[in-house]
């Protein structure tokens, strides 16, 4: 295990429908005073509420430093869209953004678009990933500095900065460059949570995610999935280590610490950790003893906590499993940098355009 890997931890904000933006922007200044990478806000076409990503646009005013990544669904949805949608967050946040890649696989989502029968989950993923790879070239269609504002020749672009995109896939097609400047990351983080996702989302997640959410139900079932992805990135050209794995854990710390038994030193019970490995059910204290347990074991880069009850359960999370990984040296006190790619360790991509004209 190397021992300058750092611990990465993210939340998620789901739960029932809410239409306050201040109940949003609450959980995610909690969430940042626990220095945690970056909260997650679920969305699709299936479920009432607000938008994910225009809430956490709201929100992004309000925070300074968290990670924010809203899902964006991939079906249905024009990628160009998206590109400038999700560019735009990163924009309003100062480099925070992130976007969490989701298909639509139900006949009534597609009945919402007029399209029927739904396709088959590996086409739906063979899909998101062409909209991923598409939305790429399109943050990178602007070179960093193509915008000049030169008020004496009226010139508001370097136009040999911008580069058109020309990507045909199987159901789209789309024509470049953005309307939006490229990001300050350059490109926002992509995540991919492949639970359920089969091998189609699998690939997808290895080709263009830098951030994967996994489900296990031990440390070395983790550690498994983590080396098989690993091997898949590296065969699509990708190194291994720009991969950052998180296990997703749903967390109910409803129930009341578990006192120690008289004479054992110990805990009378322990967490339960359910199969397949999604659902945890203790205290807080607990937690952070898993957390370390399995970080320790070198079986994921980090978790991504979805408290079933937001407001109490993150509360917890934030004052007692955080605070605990923070006293053991476990976790960060402090958020390393100002962007979501920074927190991460990861290196701001560079432009591919950029690149080729400086091998030419």
């Amino acid at each position: 295990m190397s021992r300058t890997r750092s611990l990465h931890l993210a939340v998620a904000l789901d739960g029932p429908a809410r239409y306050d933006a201040d109940h949003y922007t609450d959980l995610v200044t909690l969430a940042e005073r626990g220095t945690l990478d970056f909260v997650t806000l679920g969305d699709s076409f299936a479920r009432p509420g607000l938008d994910a990503l225009a809430v956490l646009a709201r929100v992004a005013p309000a925070t300074r430093r968290i990670g924010l990544v809203p899902t964006v669904t991939t079906t249905h949805t024009e990628p160009f869209h998206v590109s400038t949608a999700v560019a735009t967050l990163d924009w309003v946040s100062r480099g925070r953004a992130g976007w969490g890649v989701g298909v639509s696989p139900t006949q009534a989502e597609a009945r919402l678009f007029g399209r029927r029968p739904a396709a088959p989950t590996d086409e739906l993923w063979r899909e998101a990933g062409e909209v991923a790879d598409a939305v790429a070239r399109l943050w990178d269609s602007w070179e960093d500095g193509a915008e000049i504002h030169d008020k004496e020749t009226g010139r508001y672009v370097d136009r040999s900065k911008l580069h058109h995109v020309d990507f045909e896939g199987t159901r789209f097609s789309v024509r470049g460059p953005s309307t939006v400047p490229r990001p300050p990351q350059g490109r926002p983080v992509t995540a991919i949570d492949i639970t359920g996702a089969g091998d189609e989302g699998r690939r997808t997640a290895a080709r263009h995610a830098d951030v994967v959410l996994i489900r296990a139900s031990s440390p070395e079932q983790a550690a498994a999935l983590r080396t098989a992805l690993h091997q898949d990135a590296e065969t699509h050209g990708r190194d291994p280590s720009s991969l950052r794995v998180l296990l997703s854990l749903a967390v109910d710390l409803g129930e009341s610490e578990p006192r120690p038994e008289p004479g054992l030193g110990g805990y009378s019970c322990g967490p339960r950790l359910t199969t397949p490995g999604s659902h945890y059910s203790g205290g807080p204290v607990e937690l952070a003893e898993l957390i370390a347990r399995w970080y320790a074991a070198d079986a994921v880069d980090g978790f991504h906590l979805a408290p079933i009850a937001p407001h109490r359960d993150l509360e917890r999370i934030v004052n007692g499993t955080v605070a605990l990984l923070q006293h053991r040296s476990v976790f960060r006190t402090f958020h390393p940098g100002g962007t979501l790619r920074e927190h991460l360790g990861l290196a701001r991509p560079a432009n591919r355009y950029a690149l080729s004209k400086g091998s030419s």
